[in-house]
C-alpha cells in the first residue's frame, strides 16, 4: 500500500541554475523550464531540469512551432554546457 500524504506533496520548483557565461540570461518559463535568451533578447533555445538518479541534469531543447513540442538538443550534467549547445546549434 503506498502512503497518501505522499501523492499529495506538491512538486517544488527549482531556483534558476546559475551560469558562469554571462552571454545568456535565463527566463522562467515554469517550475523546471527556463528560456534562454541572448544579450539582445533573442530566445535560442529552453533549458529544463531533469531529476536523474545520479543527479540534475539540464536538457537543452528547442520548440518545434509546428507541432508545438519541444526537440531534445542535448542532455548535460553542467547548465553552461546545455546553454551552449543552444548558442552553437
Amino acid at each position: 500500500m503506498s502512503d497518501p500524504h505522499l501523492a499529495l506533496t506538491p512538486e517544488v520548483p527549482f531556483a534558476a541554475p546559475r551560469l558562469i557565461s554571462k552571454r545568456e540570461r535565463l527566463v522562467r518559463a515554469s517550475d523546471h523550464l527556463w528560456r534562454v535568451q541572448d544579450a539582445a533578447g533573442r530566445i535560442l533555445g529552453h533549458l529544463r531540469i531533469v531529476a536523474d538518479p545520479l543527479g540534475l541534469r539540464y536538457r537543452a531543447e528547442r520548440l518545434h512551432v509546428a507541432t508545438g513540442t519541444f526537440r531534445l538538443v542535448g542532455s548535460f550534467w553542467q547548465p553552461d554546457d546545455a546553454v551552449q549547445a543552444l548558442r552553437n546549434g
